[in-house]
């Protein structure tokens, strides 16, 4: 327990990562941590990284050095059936480009992960359109991915990362595809569930309005974190 005056121990911390694709070094040293209820906002150029620390902090690739610490224990070292346990009941993520099951409804790609969890058809579906109501979709909840626009697939990609109710939301530039007011709408429900239910939300942007959502901003430099600055 925090004695008063400490700062909250972090949910998520990654420490000296490195990380190259081939001969590309994405991450060269990168350092960050999140914690629960706030939003970490990772900004930069294209091609500093972003993505692949996203990556590394949801347990999705491995770095080649340094560590990822979740919860007191190294996703790192963990073997691939517990992480695969881990992104199905403790993380959501939202991919860049949404990554829906295209023979599955918008209602029953949201459903999904209750479904895995056991959650009844009816139920996990009742939940889901919960979800796309508060995303601004739910008339979309019968459509399938190809009759979807990119904002709406977003959508419900956002919807289909929270359902299970998180600890953790990585978001890889989940408002790129909306219009402004979209993207509002969008990172308010966000926001509003990170704080009321205590979520981690590291978001990857380069959106400056989106940026702003966020509690604290990291910025990424050739694979490198430079110095956290508060942006609420």
């Amino acid at each position: 327990m925090n004695t008063k005056g400490e700062a909250p121990v972090p949910l998520i911390q990654a420490c000296d990562l490195v990380k190259a694709h081939g001969r590309n070094e994405a991450l060269r040293g990168a350092s960050v941590d999140v914690r629960a209820g706030e939003i970490l906002a990772v900004t930069g150029a294209s091609g500093s990284g972003k993505s692949t620390l996203l990556h590394c902090l949801a347990g999705i690739v491995r770095p080649d050095r340094g560590s990822v610490t979740y919860g007191g224990q190294r996703l790192d070292l963990l073997p691939e059936k517990r992480l695969s346990e881990l992104r199905r009941t403790d993380f959501g993520v939202v991919f860049q480009f949404g990554q829906l099951i295209p023979e599955l409804t918008a209602v029953d790609n949201v459903a999904l992960p209750l479904l895995l969890a056991g959650t009844t058809r009816a139920a996990a579906r009742e939940r889901a359109g919960e979800w796309l109501e508060r995303f601004g979709a739910r008339g979309q909840q019968e459509l399938r991915p190809g009759e979807l626009s990119g904002g709406q697939a977003q959508r419900v990609a956002l919807a289909r990362a929270l359902v299970t109710g998180p600890k953790a939301v990585f978001a890889d530039e989940p408002t790129g595809a909306l219009d402004s007011l979209a993207g509002e709408q969008v990172m308010t429900a966000l926001a509003h569930t990170a704080r009321d239910s205590g979520t981690a939300v590291l978001l990857i942007t380069h959106d400056a309005r989106t940026a702003a959502y966020a509690d604290r901003e990291v910025r990424l430099s050739d694979g490198a974190t430079l110095a956290a600055e508060v942006t609420s």
